[in-house]
C-alpha cells in the first residue's frame, strides 16, 4: 500500500495487466519514453509473476522443464527461457536466476498460477518445491542508457555482465538482488527489494533518475521501447499456437546441447528443417489508426499474417508486431492490414526498429 500511495502522489494511473496491478502512466506518456530511450526510467514491475523453487533437486528438475540450460548456471547467473509442451508449442517464458539455495523465477504478469501448476503437474519424486515469492519481494527495474549511473547511487556494486546478478545486504533495506538485465534493448537492472522497504528502495532509484534527468515510468511507455526493440512477449506476441524459434527468441531462450527436456524433440527436429514458415516481424503502417490483436495481413489477395502488438511511436507514428509467412517478411515488403475501421499500408520492417529524433 505504501508504494502504491506514492505512485498515486506522483500522479499515477493505474490499471491491470492480465488481472495484476499496473502503473500505467503518470500522466505524460511521451516524457515517459523519452527517459527509457535516453537516460532512464523506474518502472514498477511487481504486478509480474514471481516464483520460488526449493528443494535439492531444484536446479535438475528445472533443467528438464525448460529449453534453457539451468544446471550450466552458477549461483549468480541467469538466463531467459521458455516452458513448452510435448508439441514445442508455449506455455510461458521465464527469466530464470540462480540463488544460492533456490532458483527465482520470474514471469509476465498473471502467470504464476499457470507456472505454478505446469512446473507441480511434473513433480513426482524429486525433492523440489514451489513457493510464490511475490508475497514477500517486489521488482523494480532501472531501464534507459544510464541505469547503471541511477543504480550506482545506491551504494552497491553492479554486476557488469548482462544476466548476471548480486546479492546484496543492506542493514536499512534488508536482502535484495541486483540483476543486470536490459527489457527493452538498451542497458537495465532489475531489482528484486523485501516488500516491507520497496517504497524506501523506489524513493532512492526515482530520486537517482530524477538527477540524471530520468523519471518514474509506468506500463504504457515501457511497452512502446519494448516493441521498438523488437522484443516479444507472451501472451501477446507469443501463445500458445507458437513455437519458439517463430517468435525470434531461439537465439536466447533455447540450447541445443543440453540434455533431454519437454519438447525438445519438436524443438530438434524444427532446427534440422532449418526454418519455421511464419515469423515475428516489424511493421509500420500508414496513418493514424491503431491496429488490434489478431487484425489480419494480406499480400496482395492473400492473407499472410495476423497483428499482434501495436503503439504510436512518438515522432513516428504507428509500428506494429505481427506474424508474417516467410515468403513476404523480408524487410521492405509492402503487406496491407485489415481492421474494423478500414484497410491500412503496412511496410515490413527490421527489428530492432530504427530509433527516431524528435
Amino acid at each position: 500500500m505504501e508504494l502504491h500511495d506514492q505512485h498515486a502522489a506522483r500522479g499515477a494511473h493505474f490499471g491491470e495487466v492480465n488481472g495484476a496491478g499496473v502503473v500505467l502512466h503518470h500522466g505524460d506518456v511521451p516524457a515517459e519514453h523519452a527517459a527509457l530511450r535516453a537516460t532512464v526510467g523506474v518502472v514498477d514491475l511487481s504486478g509480474r509473476s514471481r516464483l520460488c523453487l526449493l528443494g535439492n533437486d531444484r536446479a535438475e528438475f528445472l533443467h528438464g522443464q525448460v529449453t534453457n540450460d539451468v544446471k550450466s548456471l552458477a549461483a549468480g547467473q541467469g538466463c531467459y527461457a521458455a516452458l513448452v509442451n510435448h508439441k514445442g508449442r508455449m506455455q510461458a517464458d521465464l527469466n530464470i536466476w540462480r540463488l544460492a539455495d533456490e532458483l527465482l523465477l520470474d514471469g509476465e504478469p498473471g502467470m504464476g498460477a499457470a507456472i505454478t501448476a505446469r512446473l507441480e503437474k511434473f513433480i513426482v519424486a524429486e525433492d523440489v518445491q514451489v513457493a510464490d515469492a511475490a508475497p514477500h519481494f517486489g521488482l523494480l527495474s532501472a531501464q534507459g542508457p544510464r541505469a547503471a549511473e541511477a543504480v550506482r547511487t545506491l551504494g552497491w556494486a553492479l554486476p557488469e555482465q548482462p544476466l548476471h546478478f548480486c546479492a546484496v545486504e543492506d542493514g536499512e533495506l534488508g536482502s535484495l538482488y541486483l540483476m543486470n538485465h536490459p527489457r527493452v534493448g538498451t542497458a537495465g537492472f532489475d531489482l528484486f527489494a523485501p516488500v516491507a522497504t520497496l517504497g524506501n528502495v523506489a524513493e532512492r532509484l526515482i530520486a537517482a533518475a530524477q538527477s540524471l534527468g530520468g523519471r518514474a515510468c509506468g506500463w504504457d511507455a515501457l511497452e512502446i521501447a519494448r516493441i521498438e526493440a523488437g522484443i516479444p512477449r507472451f501472451g501477446v506476441d507469443m501463445d500458445e499456437t507458437n513455437l519458439p524459434p517463430e517468435a525470434g527468441i531461439e537465439s536466447r531462450a533455447i540450447s541445443y546441447r543440453k540434455g533431454c527436456y519437454i519438447g525438445q524433440e519438436v524443438l530438434n527436429r524444427l532446427k534440422v528443417m532449418g526454418h519455421v514458415n511464419r515469423m515475428l516481424c516489424g511493421l509500420r503502417l500508414a496513418g493514424d489508426a491503431l491496429p488490434v490483436r489478431g487484425d489480419k495481413l494480406f499480400h496482395g489477395e492473400r492473407e499472410v499474417g495476423r497483428i499482434t502488438s501495436a503503439v504510436r511511436q512518438p515522432m513516428a507514428g504507428v509500428i506494429a508486431l505481427g506474424y508474417v509467412r516467410r515468403d513476404c517478411a523480408a524487410p521492405g515488403s509492402a503487406l496491407r492490414v485489415e481492421t474494423k475501421n478500414g484497410s491500412a499500408d503496412a511496410v515490413v520492417a527490421a527489428l530492432p526498429f530504427e530509433p527516431v529524433n524528435g
